[in-house]
């Protein structure tokens, strides 16, 4: 087990340390710290609009969030699931976002998926997957119970 755990964490390490590779670097008086900023298409956050601070990247942790992206940016995500709980593929509503290749799923059971701004409007996001582990041997209590995860998207 403890095995497993390192090595999921070694390939979600070697992952972030990839697509950090894809931002900007920060500019600031910090020459030396290699510190990666944000997606700079991703909004602020802002009272009026509703939206939560802004980001490139979107996680399980993300559910029930509103973020804003300008037209031109792009957005992640990845769901951390498991072979007996996994999250079915994220699908997008609306056309202010479109699909794009989003790279590889590293673990059974995870969700990827990236998406480029192409329009202004509104777009949600959703996934689900079983609220627990299916039984593996009869006689075991079963589980219909579903775990749900949205989120909306403003594109201005």
């Amino acid at each position: 087990m403890r095995r497993t755990t390192f090595h999921r964490a070694s390939l979600a390490a070697a992952t972030l340390l990839l697509l950090a590779g894809c931002g900007s670097q920060s500019g600031g008086g910090d020459k030396g710290s290699g510190a990666v900023s944000p997606s700079p298409t991703a909004s602020s956050p802002s009272a009026s609009t509703g939206c939560d601070s802004g980001t490139g990247q979107l996680t399980a942790a993300d559910n029930g969030r509103t973020v804003c992206l300008e037209v031109g940016g792009q957005l992640r995500l990845g769901l951390d699931g498991s072979k007996q709980r996994p999250w079915k593929a994220v699908t997008a509503t609306g056309s202010a976002l479109k699909a794009t290749n989003s790279g590889i799923v590293l673990q059974p059971g995870d969700a990827s998926a990236a998406y480029d701004a192409v329009a202004a409007g509104t777009a949600t996001l959703s996934s689900s997957r079983p609220l627990c582990a299916q039984p593996t041997a009869p006689g075991q209590v079963s589980c219909k119970a579903i775990e749900e995860w949205h989120v909306t998207v403003r594109v201005s």
